[in-house]
């Protein structure tokens, strides 16, 4: 009953704006959409007076989404902001912990800036390496050199040194004998190879740097054996695993570290578990000569069925604290809401915090002797604290809307983060503490354009499923005609399954409701069984039932619109991408009733994606068991055993690289539709993995053509 009452009240509070539309606003149009800036990492400096982001966009010239690092700065007169990189592939920005310097990871090629040797003759090649820039100003140099990406890494507690994990690097010879034996042959997983954690000296880089740009350094025009491996550090361990993130314990004496698998695809849960490293044990000897001393080994210090990820210490430097993404700490592998948990380093054992919170516990940071997150309940996202694991979450904010990725700072209570809701594009705020987030100030306005446009007004909506469940879902109302009836409606499918819409404002090619809103359609967004925001229970509801029940929710939604005179029965279509194309691909062969579709990257059947999946385990739960152990199941809830009853014109695209779902689910579609007469079109977009991340265009190209296929077959004119 209290979650229902929250969510009444919340579904009065989200956006109160009434019909009549400021007739000065200017109409949101796809170029102006497309050119959003999203924010992928916010970072206090640890005096709370500066903040480092990093911000993501369009080049449309150079066709890439640009990453470039920005400087806030708080001063008598309200603060400024600069930009700190722009080569466009600068990102994770970290501060020292004396605030002397930022590092972050850039993928610029050699030609942009001189490697670690100062050699700008480099071998051409894009790789993530560690930079440095000093937040005073001057030029970032890079700090770490090779043809291994760095795949993570932390600074030490004093800020003498950086860690960072790259795959194990090889020599000369070694890479030369494998090319001589294997030619271009690839050696399917047996010949990955697991991370390598070094530690180099500040001190080292720096000088090294000072020596390149006075040119001191000189080559000596000798061969040498491994070319690969940064000057001047030192290994610290090794393991058979890829070391997705480090951190290191507030007393300097640790490093923690999240492991995967070296193909990274998730097919033993042993692959993500936390480890621990003892540094003052692994550290050898600045002068030790490499492999001359044995090497420490990790602690593991998990051992569940979990994908635990975001690591970060207490202050006690005995806790540490991580997130779980899918799977379960306690048991057997259930696919759970995100939730926070604590472990005690020396015992192994975990606590899970406020276990009576319904929803999933978004993004964290730790502020002290408290923890802040972002956490959901239903179509909200507010932020909360709690002091102890069995404490219940504090409600910190009143905005409507969502509160994203929160930074605070190790010697202030200032706190950072990031905010939106379905009028308000999202920008970057600052608190000067936690208790008074209501107060914060933006210190960013690169949406500003967004934000001045006509942009939907929305509310949440509630039906009740065929079992008496109640389900919700979002309903976005063309501009000008919030709560209006007898609309044509585009059902917007998010992906997952574990996901939400609600109240937050997005614009990219995945979360495209505004635009579908602002060129004449009722976007309905549904939270069917398996969204998060509503419990556990409600999450695990679609085992093994993956299409079937959802899909059941979503079209009872539909009725239930249609019968309050919301939707126009006459002008239905649907869509969605990923695990939205799931939904879309099978609901399409349960009801004729939708006039068009658009389906991105979605399966149509499970044998087939189970194999080429990265997922596989998460696969397997879904469906009840692995495709010789569920043949029945797998058969009952794929779409390709269907097809034939499809009537709905359907338009589909995909990644040509994607492993999530593997193109070859719509060519299948493809294939099965144009063999029944069934008007179809298929984009590939080439280069392209699951998320459409390499070129803008291919987003913006994709958007533009389901809006016209929605016209085309929806039967609703473009608006003027």
């Amino acid at each position: 009953m209290p979650i229902r009452r929250l969510i009444c009240l919340l579904a009065i509070s989200i956006t109160c704006a009434p019909a009549v539309r400021a007739q000065s606003k200017p109409k949101l149009t796809l170029d102006d959409f497309f050119n959003s800036v999203s924010y992928p990492a916010v970072e206090l400096s640890p005096d709370g007076t500066s903040v480092v982001l990093e911000t993501e966009r369009a080049d449309w010239d150079q066709q890439i989404f640009r990453k470039d690092l920005w400087l806030y700065r708080a001063d008598a007169k309200g603060g400024s902001l600069i930009q700190l990189t722009q080569s466009g592939h600068d990102s994770e920005p970290k501060w020292s912990p004396d605030g002397n310097w930022i590092a972050f990871l850039s993928a610029r090629k050699p030609g942009a800036g001189k490697s670690a040797t100062g050699d700008a003759d480099a071998e051409d090649e894009e790789t993530s390496q560690i930079y440095l820039i000093s937040p005073n100003g001057g030029e970032a140099f890079a700090i770490t050199e090779g043809a291994e990406d760095v795949h993570s890494f932390a600074w030490s507690a004093d800020s003498h040194s950086i860690y960072f994990a790259t795959r194990q690097p090889w020599t000369k010879s070694q890479k030369d004998d494998y090319k001589e034996n294997w030619k271009d042959a690839v050696e399917y997983r047996t010949a990955e190879r697991g991370d390598t954690v070094f530690a180099l000296d500040l001190s080292t880089a720096l000088a090294r740097h000072s020596a390149a740009a006075t040119k001191a350094e000189k080559k000596e025009g000798k061969p040498v054996e491994n070319p690969d491996l940064t000057p001047g550090t030192r290994v610290l361990t090794t393991i058979p695993l890829s070391i997705d993130e480090l951190v290191t314990s507030p007393n300097g004496a640790k490093l923690a570290m999240v492991t995967n698998a070296i193909n990274q695809r998730q097919e033993k849960y042993e692959d993500v578990e936390l480890y621990l490293l003892n540094v003052e044990r692994a550290l050898p000897p600045a002068n030790a000569r490499s492999g001359s001393e044995p090497l420490a080994q990790p602690r593991r210090i998990t051992k569940n069925q979990a994908i635990e990820t975001h690591p970060r210490w207490a202050n006690d430097s005995r806790h540490l604290f991580f997130s779980v993404e899918v799977g379960d700490v306690a048991g057997p592998y259930r696919d759970l809401q995100p939730h926070l948990y604590s472990v005690d380093i020396d015992n192994s054992s975990i606590d899970q915090w406020d276990k009576s919170f319904v929803g999933p516990i978004e993004r964290y940071a730790v502020a002290g002797d408290r923890i802040l997150t972002s956490a959901r309940l239903g179509t909200e996202v507010q932020l909360y604290d709690a002091a102890e694991p069995a404490d219940k979450l504090h409600r910190l904010t009143k905005w409507p809307g969502t509160y994203a990725k929160i930074a605070t700072a190790t010697n202030s209570p200032k706190v950072a983060f990031i905010y939106s809701s379905l009028g308000k594009p999202e920008e970057i705020y600052v608190a000067d503490s936690a208790d008074k987030v209501d107060q914060a100030r933006p210190i960013t306005s690169f949406n500003a354009k967004l934000a001045q446009a006509d942009l939907p007004q929305g509310k949440p909506y509630q039906w009740k499923a065929d079992d008496g469940t109640t389900v919700e879902g979002m309903l976005i109302y063309p501009p000008g005609k919030f709560e209006a009836k007898h609309l044509p409606m585009f059902t917007l499918i998010h992906g997952g399954p574990a996901d939400a819409d609600g109240n937050h404002f997005e614009a990219d090619w995945y979360q495209w409701a505004a635009l579908a809103a602002t060129n004449g359609w009722l976007v309905f967004e549904p939270n069917y069984r398996g969204s998060t925001g509503y419990g556990d229970k409600f999450l695990m509801q679609i085992v093994p039932v993956i299409v079937s029940r959802p899909g059941k929710d979503i079209l009872e939604g539909v009725d239930a619109l249609v019968k309050d005179g919301i939707a126009d029965p006459d002008h239905l279509t649907i869509g969605g991408y990923s695990y939205g194309g799931y939904m879309t691909n099978w609901l399409i062969t349960q009801t004729t009733r939708f006039k068009a579709a658009i389906t991105g990257a979605g399966a149509v059947e499970h044998v087939g994606n189970w194999g080429n999946d990265d997922t596989t385990f998460d696969d397997a739960y879904f469906l009840g068991g692995r495709p010789w152990e569920a043949q029945q199941r797998y058969h009952d809830e794929a779409a390709i055993f269907q097809i034939d009853k499809v009537k709905t014109p359907t338009h589909m695209v995909a990644g040509a690289e994607d492993i999530r779902v593997a193109v070859l689910e719509d060519y299948l579609l493809e294939h099965a539709l144009y063999s029944l007469g069934i008007p179809n079109k298929l984009l590939v977009f080439p280069g392209e993995g699951h998320s459409l991340s390499k070129n803008p265009w291919h987003g913006k190209i994709k958007v533009r053509e389901e809006l016209k296929w929605l016209e085309k077959y929806g039967g609703v004119p473009a608006p003027n």
